[in-house]
């Protein structure tokens, strides 16, 4: 498995945080408040297994409009 480096993991958080703001059906707080939070657990991950994990989660979800 290829790990995401932190240049694309920025990447990711900035779209997840502009795709936030653009929503109209669903609470932008608690969605960004709950991006900015998986983001701030997941900084302190080492296993190699659980940061792509949560990476394609998040590409996911900007790819399908939905959460996972």
């Amino acid at each position: 498995m290829l790990q995401p480096s932190k240049q694309q993991i920025l990447r990711l958080y900035k779209h997840l945080i502009r795709y936030g703001n653009q929503l109209q059906l669903t609470d932008k707080n608690y969605f960004l408040g709950r991006i900015r939070r998986e983001f701030r657990e997941g900084r302190g991950l080492s296993d190699p297994v659980q940061i792509e994990f949560n990476f394609k989660r998040g590409e996911t979800l900007l790819r399908k409009g939905r959460i996972l």
